[in-house]
């Protein structure tokens, strides 16, 4: 990663100009079964297009708050980023009445319809299907997702000290993600390029944010995703992080 880097979208465009071949986040669902692994070149496909979907589809301006009512998800990940890039707030958890647009997923779209934006409704079943028929009051996201562009500039430059991230009631600016996403990826045993962390956490603590998205990418590393962990013995999960080349877990 690039010492200029001031936001976690900086960190991305750093990372698909180092090694967009690269895995970058793997995630598996043990309650169903499902693993997906996406390169940085997807995944920055992912964000592009997300990120489109804000400024364009939603017409999102930069400062608004956008609550995400999702779990530790690949797509959640993806938000996140396309947030960043836009230059809103994700509110993770937030408050939906207080939000400006939500972003919810299964279990929380009773929740979410308090908000008086948009809302976009997310099924998190494999390969990111569609609903049979979305939500009240909501779209679904991955109906629309696909029609918007893979490149994405924003319309106005990202202000990397305005907020970008509030997560368990903190604030932070894209600024500060970036530094304390480097500070923590030692600690989390992410040496550099090659380091492949399994996360656990959960999305709801900056500590599981960091672990499971922020650090890996600011160190040049990748996440395996693993929100389920708990479903596992130690030896499906010995065999897992032998399978996957895992170098460091957060649990």
């Amino acid at each position: 990663m690039n010492a200029t880097d001031r936001t976690p979208a900086d960190l991305l465009r750093s990372a698909l100009a180092a090694d967009p071949s690269r895995p970058l986040v793997t995630f598996y669902d043990d309650a169903t079964g499902e693993r997906v692994e996406l390169s940085v070149a997807t995944f920055a496909n992912w964000v592009a297009k997300t990120a489109n979907l804000l400024q364009d589809g939603m017409s999102v301006e930069p400062g608004e708050r956008v609550a995400l009512l999702l779990p530790a998800h690949w797509q959640t990940a993806v938000w996140l980023l396309a947030c960043s890039s836009v230059g809103v707030v994700a509110d993770v958890a937030g408050d939906p009445a207080r939000a400006d647009h939500v972003v919810a997923g299964p279990g929380e779209f009773e929740a979410g319809s308090a908000c008086g934006g948009e809302r976009y409704a997310l099924s998190l079943q494999p390969f990111g299907r569609r609903f049979p028929e979305p939500p009240a009051g909501y779209a679904d996201y991955a109906v629309d997702v696909p029609s918007f562009g893979d490149r994405f500039v924003p319309y106005a430059a990202v202000d990397p000290d305005a907020p970008a991230l509030i997560v368990a009631g903190a604030e932070f600016t894209g600024a500060e993600i970036v530094g304390r996403a480097r500070g923590d990826a030692g600690g989390l045993g992410l040496i550099g390029p090659g380091s492949r962390l399994l996360s656990g956490l959960p999305y709801s603590t900056w500590e599981g944010l960091s672990a499971g998205l922020y650090a890996p990418l600011a160190s040049g590393g990748s996440v395996v995703l693993c929100p389920h962990l708990g479903m596992l013995g130690e030896e499906a999960l010995a065999r897992r992080v032998e399978s996957e080349r895992v170098t460091a877990t957060a649990r």
